[in-house]
């Protein structure tokens, strides 16, 4: 037990302890919460501030960080320490944290909140992702701020058919599914994860089952606000605008309903920024026009009466705002190749959704490096998504945002399993998906553009993969989902529910939603309607590339392996890297070697590739017995000389062996740097014998028979009887003892 005072809760989950614990450290935040399993423990803290003025959303911030203590480990940066921009991984541990957090927070709680999760303990089998999850909305539970919690998160594991919740690392690799999930004591709040072709049924039943076992958590939280929790602050009552929605209503409703009935985004935005203009003016007119508050309000208001009629629309007439009904799937045009230079392109569009994607192959000197809790890791396959703010006819700050992150992970998730292993295929790949145009589910745009660039850049995938984002619309108990949702219907609706995967299951999923939560059955509703608009999908994309194209793009980099004697790789690199950087320099090739004595050879051209593989080979000739070279002498011996028969294949050439007359001096009959013709008529391991009598013989008409030509064996001592080795011994001991006397002397 701490010295220091402190207030715990223990509880069994998934046959693991979870320990949380508050009151040890961050006593002065509003919220903190030591979040532990077995050696892996999260800070949790959770602060706010009331603003000065509303700033038009909610403010809230959410930052988790390693801390490379918690492995004992020092952080590789320059400056030894955790500083800069956040991993990737940290930027989507903070999204996984901030999403089923942001929609339990009431809409009149406008005060700044910043929720930080420090991980201070990792023992590296443990994650500590679910956990910092659980422990954000413990703080947020026992602080002041008003919150609809809790929430617990959890990792779902399947291994051998059997669900397994918060495997571990090591378990992880056996899995057939790794979701992250958060669960209120109703319903599922948010879901992200992957998983290797799994039907949709056993996704539903994953969740389910989860959300099950999930309980005892939520009880244990509960409970540490009962010991430990501060008494909720009591919000501002909010004025009462019914009077400017029903002037709005009168004024400029029918107005709205017209604009949201305008098909196209941009024409459609056009019209809603009339009607808000005229609201204002119409506003300023009336006898609001001295109520600073009522004027505020207008836009709020003018917002909430468009989902109003958006949602109404459908339940009624089943009709959405581009006139679709609920489960067909908007238009697909798919092109692929246009880009000439690069190894595969691609430019997917559904309806005014469009992404041109380019994948690019690389060799294993490519691959990503990420130092992290568990040390140091490779990638050799990266996915990275972009938003520029054109492609919504903005004006921004062109950046890489937590968003773009996020659906460049989903998309990567996606198609991750697809990918031909790296024995078979050992190129480094990466895909960047540029989203041209945006209205609703551009990451998945991403994911359906990516798998065809892949199939154009000659990748063998396993299977083409497709993706679709799914809506929903709740009124009490009653929903409808709705296919391949707009961005004004994501915005309006209550889910965003996107779900990727190839016709034999899924291999991705990310769900967020606006509401408490949802149930099983509208989950299994939405993968159900989200595999039939899949399957549609793929059958669009197969009219245009049906299967990967049979080669790779002549551009791609050109691959080949060779084995050579691992004694020779010392050679090869040459002293520091001289004779590798040569090679890498002559050819433009990137090559790669393993300890074993396999060489990987990566090359922009054909040609390039069969430069590199000769000159990497010429540290690793071997000769060939009866076969002629012209060879160079490199060392002049008395018993004969030392030739070169090709580069750093070396052979002796005996006297007896270089001429058909005796040769009575060696350094007399050639020269150093002199050229001759020899055959190679011994190979004794890693010695070579040459002969240049037996080339000219040959030019003479003389046949070479190797059996004149091999060493002779050692001639055996003639045996002599014992006496003779008896008297031998006695005279070596006396010529011994008379030494030994001499020196006495």
């Amino acid at each position: 037990m701490s010295v220091f005072p402190c207030k715990r809760v223990c509880v069994n989950i998934g046959g693991k302890e979870i320990i949380l614990e508050t009151g040890r450290l961050a006593a002065q935040a509003d919220g903190a919460v030591w979040a532990q399993c077995a050696d892996t423990v999260v800070l949790v803290t959770a602060c706010s501030q009331p603003l000065a003025a509303d700033k038009g959303f909610f403010p809230l911030t959410v930052d988790y960080s390693e801390k490379m203590y918690a492995a004992g480990r020092i952080p590789g940066s320059f400056f030894r320490r955790e500083i800069g921009r956040p991993s990737e991984r940290e930027t989507l541990v903070s999204r996984l944290i901030d999403r089923p957090m942001r929609p339990l927070f009431p809409k009149a709680f406008k005060d700044e909140v910043q929720v930080l999760a420090n991980v201070i303990s990792a023992d590296q089998e443990n994650d500590s992702d679910v956990l910092a999850l659980t422990g954000a909305s413990a703080a947020l539970c026992i602080s002041s701020m008003p919150f609809a919690g809790p929430v617990a998160g959890a990792r779902i594991g399947r291994i051998n058919g059997d669900f397994v919740l918060n495997p571990t690392i090591s378990e992880l690799k056996e899995s057939e599914l790794n979701f992250i999930f958060a669960a209120s004591r109703e319903a599922v709040v948010m879901v992200e994860g992957e998983a290797r072709f799994v039907p949709e049924k056993i996704v539903a039943e994953a969740l389910a089952w989860a959300h099950r076992e999930i309980q005892p958590l939520i009880d244990a939280q509960e409970e540490l606000v009962r010991i430990a929790g501060k008494p909720k602050r009591v919000l501002k009552e909010q004025p009462d605008m019914s009077g400017v929605e029903e002037f709005l209503r009168e004024s400029v409703g029918e107005d709205l309903a017209r604009a949201l009935s305008v098909p196209g985004k941009l024409e459609r935005r056009e019209a809603k920024r009339e009607v808000g203009e005229k609201a204002a003016s119409l506003m300023a007119a009336s006898s609001f026009a001295g109520d600073p508050a009522a004027l505020a309000s207008a836009s709020a208001i003018l917002g909430d009466m468009e989902k109003k009629m958006v949602r109404g629309r459908i339940q009624a007439q089943g009709v959405r705002l581009d006139g679709r009904d609920t489960k067909t799937v908007r238009p697909i045009s798919i092109e692929t190749g246009i880009l000439p230079r690069a190894h595969g392109s691609a430019l997917f569009a559904r309806g005014e959704t469009k992404s041109l994607v380019v994948a690019t192959l690389g060799s294993s000197t490519d691959e990503q490096r990420v130092d992290s809790l568990v040390g140091d890791q490779t990638k050799r396959f990266m996915l990275h998504y972009n938003f520029p703010p054109y492609c919504v006819g903005e004006v921004k700050p062109v950046r890489v945002s937590r968003r773009e992150i996020g659906h460049g992970a989903l998309a990567e998730k996606a198609l991750r399993p697809i990918l031909p292993d790296e024995a078979s295929f050992p190129f480094t790949l990466r895909i960047v998906a540029e989203t041209m145009e945006s209205n609703g589910s551009s990451s998945m745009a991403a994911v359906c553009g990516g798998c065809l660039s892949l199939m154009d850049a000659g990748v063998p995938i396993l299977a083409p993969v497709a993706g679709v984002a799914m809506g929903l619309i709740k009124e009490g108990e009653d929903f409808i989902v709705l296919t391949d949702i707009l961005g004004d219907e994501d915005a309006l609706g209550d889910m965003d529910f996107k779900i990727a995967g190839t016709a034999e299951g899924v291999t991705a999923v990310q769900m967020d939603i606006k509401v408490t939560g949802i149930s099983t059955e509208i989950m299994a509703r939405a993968l159900s309607q989200a595999r039939e608009a899949r399957l549609h999908i793929l059958g669009e994309m197969a009219k245009v590339l049906s299967a990967s194209r049979s080669s790779l793009s002549r551009y791609a980099p050109q691959h080949d392996e060779v084995e050579v004697n691992p004694d020779v790789i010392r050679l090869i690199i040459g002293p520091g890297g001289k004779n590798i950087k040569a090679i890498t320099a002559e050819t433009g090739a990137s090559i790669d070697i393993d300890d074993s004595g396999k060489v990987a050879i990566f090359a922009p051209t054909v040609d390039a590739l069969e430069q590199a593989r000769k000159l990497v080979l010429t540290y690793d000739q071997k000769a060939e017995l009866g076969k002629n070279y012209d060879a160079k002498v490199i060392k002049i011996l008395e018993i004969g000389c030392i030739v070169e028969l090709l580069p750093n294949l070396e052979a002796l050439v005996h006297v007896s062996q270089l001429d058909t007359s005796r040769v009575s001096s060696v350094a007399d009959f050639v020269k150093l740097g002199d050229h001759i013709p020899v055959k190679v008529i011994e190979i004794n391991g890693d010695r070579v014998r040459a002969s240049r009598k037996v080339v000219l013989e040959e030019e003479r008409g003389i046949a070479w028979n190797p059996e004149e030509t091999a060493r002779p064996p050692r001639r055996e001592r003639p045996e002599r009887d014992r006496g003779d080795r008896d008297r031998g011994s006695r005279e070596r001991g006396d010529r011994s003892d008379r030494g030994v006397h001499r020196s006495r002397r």
